[in-house]
């Protein structure tokens, strides 16, 4: 009895989601235009590239 109101209910919560059955659609990002890609993802990485640099470079011009 409760087997089978469990599997009821899973099979509903699968028939109501409604996932896109593609590559990358479960991304938060956009990977449709490779340009717009590649600059978000050089600011995102060079940034936390950068930052101790700018961050050693503001503590030896600290006064």
């Amino acid at each position: 009895m409760l087997a089978a109101s469990v599997r009821r209910f899973a099979t509903s919560a699968l028939r109501r989601a409604h996932y896109e059955m593609r590559p990358a659609a479960n991304l938060p990002f956009s990977v449709e235009n490779k340009w717009r890609l590649l600059a978000v993802m050089s600011v995102f990485l060079g940034s936390g590239f950068l930052a101790p640099f700018l961050i050693v470079r503001h503590q030896l011009l600290k006064k």
